[in-house]
């Protein structure tokens, strides 16, 4: 008979051992796909992308009523009778100047907004919050009626200062958000070092954190000149004089009911995409590093 100290003694059985473990498959790294699986789709969209600039810029090269592939003979007439003779010209200089001042606006006031959004707490902060989001959705052509209204009041009806207002009112509440949530990722400490040594606010502000703010004042900023280098409807709505109109109104010109002058609308398009081009090649690595910052909250 086996009593329980016997079994409680004797050993238990030997488990086997397992098996080794096999080759584990191996993904393929970057450098081991076939080149034309990554080459192949991006020279597609390479060739969706650029067929559209080239045929714009064939337009407005070649001599009117050719039709060749070719932009050759080349040809500048297209762009001498828009700057000249379609006041191009006064056009662009219209557009720099809402362009610029919307951007000096809508940077200066988002910053001081996004600092007391990201530092201070008051009660209606959320709602504020709720509010700034909501109007994202609200279409800028519900807009014009009481924007119309309180320039006619003011007698700011075809000036270019009612354009400047109304694109950065519409640019502020992105503008804002963006600004705060990019100041939230600034250590709290270094403005409380700041006002150890002897700055106030402003300074500390100015000194400690405004260098560190350069990504998302860029980010912002060069968004804000685009919108409103961009947009129609306000400068459509609120100037009535050729002399005060913008590119994109001057675009509209070039059409009529009966024909269109595809060589001068092609050089119309040109002259007014060549800025944003020339802007986002010097601050594209800003815009980027502002915009994905400044999207989350650290």
């Amino acid at each position: 008979m086996i009593t329980k100290e016997a079994t409680e003694a004797a050993p238990a059985p030997a488990r086997p051992a397992p098996a080794p473990p096999g080759p584990a498959k191996k993904r393929p790294a970057w450098d081991e796909v076939p080149r034309w699986q990554i080459y192949l789709p991006l020279g597609v969209y390479l060739v969706f992308t650029l067929i559209p600039f080239y045929w714009i810029l064939l337009f407005s090269l070649r001599p009117a009523g050719s039709t060749s592939l070719v932009p050759w003979p080349m040809t500048f007439e297209h762009f001498e009778k828009v700057w000249t003779d379609r006041s191009f010209g006064t056009f662009f200089q219209n557009s720099v100047l809402v362009g610029v001042a919307t951007l000096v606006m809508t940077t200066l006031v988002a910053l001081a907004g996004g600092y007391a959004l990201a530092r201070f707490d008051f009660r209606i902060k959320r709602g504020f919050m709720l509010a700034l989001l909501c109007s994202q959705f609200v279409p800028g052509a519900l807009l014009l009626v009481p924007l119309f209204e309180i320039f006619a009041e003011l007698r700011m009806i075809n000036s270019l200062g009612s354009v400047i207002i109304a694109e950065t009112v519409f640019q502020l509440p992105l503008s804002m958000i963006l600004i705060s949530n990019f100041i939230k990722n600034v250590p709290y400490s270094l403005e409380e070092a700041a006002w150890v040594d002897g700055c106030n606010r402003f300074r500390a502000f100015r000194v400690v954190v405004l260098p560190l703010l350069r990504p998302g004042l860029i980010a912002v900023g060069s968004f804000a000149f685009v919108h409103s280098w961009n947009h129609f409807l306000f400068a459509l709505m609120f100037l009535n004089n050729q002399d005060k109109q913008t590119i994109p109104v001057g675009l509209n010109t070039l059409m009529s009911a009966d024909s269109v002058d595809l060589g001068a609308l092609a050089a119309g398009g040109i002259i007014a995409a060549v800025p944003v081009v020339i802007v986002f090649a010097f601050i594209q690595k800003w815009l980027i590093t502002g915009f994905s910052a400044g999207a989350v909250k650290g």
